[in-house]
């Protein structure tokens, strides 16, 4: 059986489009808290990075360690971090 390229029917740009278009204020607010966020968390681990030693090795995540490479998974961090998230935006879905 031949496969012949003719017989293939590709999808119209009209569906493939993506509107860029849908910039609006909205999103713009979205961006701008994004950003204070992000300062925000910039500000708390350059003040206080030696107190935040503890983020990253709780019982909990794996660390192997040789002398010419290293793996590390922080499982439980990443669990703690997801409740904490999940916490904060429940909260204000509340709101």
């Amino acid at each position: 059986m031949q496969y012949s390229l003719t017989n293939i029917k590709l999808p119209s740009l009209k569906n493939i489009y993506v509107n860029f278009t849908a910039m609006n204020a909205q999103t713009g607010k979205y961006i701008i808290v994004l950003g204070a966020v992000l300062v925000v968390a910039g500000i708390v681990v350059y003040f206080f990075h030696d107190k935040l030693r503890w983020i990253g090795r709780l019982p909990g995540d794996i660390r192997i360690e040789n002398e010419n490479s290293g793996f590390y998974f922080p499982i439980t961090t990443m669990l703690l971090l997801s409740l904490l998230v999940s916490g904060i935006l429940w909260v204000i879905k509340k709101l």
